[in-house]
């Protein structure tokens, strides 16, 4: 490639951690997901935060917080201004999580990293985004960025990302190739031999049964009853 590219894993490597990436492109720096969990590790923050003064944009792939839980901590307390991108989707359902979260923690417990007017101020920071549209990043770098479905969740995006529309790098974690009954397969068709593919391999070795096979075991095996935690979802609860 002609450009400089670095790739930093700030969090969500060699476990099932909250997932955050810096990507270096020459003198452009992007962070690929702002996640968080339960365990509210500030380590992983503190590497954020002396990161932030050189980060150009923020790609949100998905509503969960498992992939936006620090972008309110981040805007509140870390100083964080630049743009963040996200499908109109992750925009809207990734507020409602937050509000759900924050709310969550405030019913049991003295919950202070951050508050309900934080979330509204990280979310006015985002500039929503639809399926195959390029957009130009601020500045001269000539850097562009495209989602693209991811099949795992609704409104969830697979990044496209190249520098003058040349060499592509990708951003695709926790996609999904198979068309489900309520949401459709990722799609690869505009992705063509990138030069650098950023992905997991959390379900690497597993071996997913037949659509009939399952629907079967559902039936006649689980509970008589079955509750929809989450419609947006590929997963219920029995």
């Amino acid at each position: 490639m002609t450009s400089i590219v670095k790739l930093e894993a700030l969090s969500g490597v060699r476990d099932d951690g909250p997932l955050c990436y810096l990507l270096q492109v020459d003198e452009t720096y992007l962070l690929l997901d702002c996640g968080w969990d339960e365990s509210f590790d500030m380590g992983y923050i503190d590497a954020v935060k002396a990161r932030v003064p050189m980060i150009s944009a923020v790609l949100i792939s998905y509503a969960d917080p498992t992939h936006l839980g620090a972008l309110p901590y981040l805007v509140a307390k870390c100083g964080l201004t630049s743009p963040v991108y996200a499908t109109v989707p992750v925009f809207k359902m990734g507020q409602m999580f937050m509000y759900d979260w924050v709310n969550g923690h405030m019913n049991v417990e003295d919950f202070e990293l951050f508050s309900l007017d934080d979330v509204d101020s990280a979310f006015e920071r985002v500039q929503q985004v639809k399926y195959n549209q390029t957009v130009l990043l601020k500045g001269d770098n000539g850097i562009q960025i495209t989602p693209l479905p991811a099949g795992h969740m609704i409104g969830g995006a697979i990044w496209k990302i190249s520098k003058m529309g040349d060499e592509e790098i990708v951003y695709a974690v926790d996609f999904n190739h198979k068309k489900e009954r309520h949401l459709n397969g990722c799609i690869f068709d505009t992705i063509s031999r990138p030069h650098l593919l950023i992905t997991d391999a959390y379900n690497a070795l597993y071996n997913q049964p037949r659509r009939k096979d399952r629907d079967e075991q559902l039936v006649t095996k689980m509970l008589k009853y079955v509750i929809a935690i989450y419609t947006y979802y590929r997963a219920f609860v029995v």
